[in-house]
């Protein structure tokens, strides 16, 4: 989960960093990301909360024209020249410098570091163009191992993962699709990931038997969405103001499935 896009009068020091990094496994957020994007042909794109640019270079590799709006100067000072432009904004701030209309707006891992995700939600996506889409990924905090810590006792915050010590925001999958409705969208996919096991495993480790279990991992992710999944990627599109879109599942739809 990345940090979420500010700008500040006082420089950060210049050990500010990123604990995450590309996940380019086939079952990862930034691949499901990638894959419903697609293409850019030189469409434009805003990635919100960029941290080092990771996602950024690889969509700017698949024709994107992007912008990357980051609230770290020092980490923003890594994606320059990896994109189109780099703005240093806190998300929080309100109104934001961008030149839109965008074609995709992505948010990897952001709303769960922000105080009211909402309000920052719907202020940038008033910069999509109208037939664009946007890509939002959260962690799921009712995966079955926080549960399980649940009824240990223990809700043990780390460095990274589900229980980023920076989250200050918790998504379920019912509650997710429920904000996604209260900022006026339509979701035409919803999709989980898997525990980043690539990222847990030791890499002396890695193997045949790594990628198995993976992709068994994944499998049962899409089979119990609210207690496997380790992410939610949703893709949506505002929703039609007089008519509703059949060919799109709403939000209650989903959270019914």
């Amino acid at each position: 989960m990345r940090s979420s896009a500010s700008s500040s009068e006082v420089p950060l020091p210049a050990v500010s960093y990123s604990p995450y990094r590309l996940k380019d496994d086939p079952y990862s957020s930034h691949s499901l990301i990638l894959s419903l994007l697609g293409k850019g042909d030189g469409r434009r794109a805003l990635d919100v909360g960029a941290a080092d640019g990771f996602l950024t270079e690889r969509l700017t590799a698949s024709g994107w024209t992007v912008t990357a709006l980051e609230r770290d100067p020092v980490q923003a000072d890594r994606i320059r020249g990896k994109c189109h432009d780099v703005i240093v904004a806190d998300l929080a701030d309100g109104a934001l410098p961008l030149a839109g209309p965008f074609d995709a707006i992505v948010y990897g891992d952001v709303l769960e570091h922000l105080n009211d995700p909402l309000k920052s939600f719907v202020s940038v996506n008033q910069h999509l163009a109208r037939a664009g889409a946007i890509v939002v990924s959260v962690p799921n905090v009712a995966h079955l191992w926080v549960r399980l810590s649940l009824l240990a006792g223990r809700f043990d915050y780390a460095d990274r993962g589900i229980l980023d010590r920076t989250h200050v925001r918790f998504f379920t999958r019912r509650t997710f699709l429920d904000f996604l409705g209260q900022a006026g969208l339509t979701v035409e996919a919803l999709h989980v990931t898997p525990v980043p096991l690539p990222l847990v495993v030791p890499r002396r480790f890695h193997g045949t038997w790594l990628r198995c279990v993976h992709a068994l991992s994944a499998l049962t992710a899409r089979g119990w969405r609210g207690g496997l999944a380790y992410q939610f990627v949703a893709l949506c599109r505002p929703r039609p103001s007089c008519s509703t879109d059949a060919g799109a599942i709403s939000p209650t739809e989903h959270a019914r499935r």
